[in-house]
């Protein structure tokens, strides 16, 4: 687990060397606000996290840089294009169908919340504003509240190895991406092959029990992992060879999923009432807002993300093509056909 998850960090390392100054320039390349949105996809999976894109907005918008109107779209691109790492991480599965079947179920199933959510939001924050209305409601009652940020423990452990190896390898992200995609498969090939045996034994129900008996349990864990991780990206990932193994299966995943959009916007929120400026805490409380509204309106319609995921996961077994068609397409060729066009 702990080899896994420095992969992550090399990996998300890899991408800020290819990418960091793109997506900053990225963001500064519209006025449109449903360009923004794919703005926030392709930058989020180009540095490979979303609180670095939600920054980016923060900031942006703090100095003047960037309207409220644009930040918006651009976090809400942003809470799509981090699950970009969990899927990339069910592919390390695609040799074994029963594995790969469940394990990229569990991954899209947040993406086709967050789709689903941003189909039914983006028109009516487009519309009315509710979001930014919201947000600016909010920041009025409590804007100069001071508080202090949270780093995880994980970062003093996993963050200087990362960057030693980062190092050791010239900070090249052509070295780095593929030893970390190959560190990745093997220690997920490694955790499942330990983890296996256990689908069959009592610690299946202990989990099931102890830590993802409903759906509010399962909500709750997700938002606590994400934030001890401080990372939705590692917090979706770690849960996927847990579904590849049939130790959980994708309704308890669902809920853990966006418990973790819940825990992600923590951080942002936190750094944000500790600046001085309103705007950056308008923006971080349109993350956590379009979060809070997304669950309550498509949780009631729960079946629709979870169908279509078992759908695409049906597909991906059906041909190879489809799932790497469906990485490539979504999280890449689309949002730059979209950006160039417009």
């Amino acid at each position: 687990m702990y080899i896994f998850l420095i992969s992550i960090n090399l990996l998300s390392g890899s991408f800020k060397l290819f990418g960091n100054g793109f997506a900053e320039e990225l963001v500064t390349l519209t006025t449109n606000p449903f360009v923004a949105l794919f703005i926030g996809i392709l930058a989020t999976v180009i540095v490979q996290s979303s609180s670095v894109t939600t920054s980016l907005a923060v900031g942006m918008a703090a100095s003047g840089i960037l309207s409220l109107k644009l930040a918006i779209p651009l976090i809400i691109g942003a809470n799509i294009g981090t699950t970009v790492t969990n899927t990339l991480v069910s592919l390390a599965h695609i040799r074994n169908k029963d594995e790969f079947k469940a394990a990229f179920a569990a991954a899209t199933v947040h993406d086709f919340f967050n789709i689903l959510a941003v189909m039914v939001l983006l028109p009516l924050e487009l519309m009315f504003h509710i979001l930014e209305n919201s947000a600016l409601f909010i920041t009025s009652l409590i804007f100069g509240t001071s508080v202090g940020t949270f780093n995880s423990p994980l970062v003093y452990v996993l963050k200087p190895v990362a960057k030693s190896i980062m190092a050791f390898l010239g900070n090249n992200p052509y070295i780095i991406l593929p030893i970390s995609m190959v560190l990745i498969y093997g220690s997920l090939t490694l955790f499942v092959k330990f983890i296996k045996p256990l689908a069959e034994t009592e610690f299946k129900s202990v989990v099931n029990k102890h830590f993802f008996k409903n759906s509010s349990l399962s909500f709750i864990v997700g938002i606590f992992v994400t934030i001890m991780v401080q990372s939705s990206s590692l917090a979706t990932s770690m849960i996927v060879p847990l579904a590849a193994t049939g130790i959980l299966s994708l309704r308890r995943i669902f809920p853990y999923t966006l418990g973790s959009n819940i825990g992600t916007t923590v951080t942002a929120f936190l750094a944000a009432l500790a600046t001085t400026s309103q705007v950056a805490l308008t923006v971080a409380l349109c993350h956590l807002l379009f979060n809070i509204y997304g669950i309550i309106l498509i949780m009631p319609f729960r079946e629709i993300p979870i169908k279509l995921a078992n759908y695409m996961a049906h597909l991906s077994l059906k041909s190879k093509i489809y799932p790497l068609a469906y990485v490539s397409g979504f999280y890449f060729i689309l949002p730059l056909s979209i950006i160039t066009v417009f």
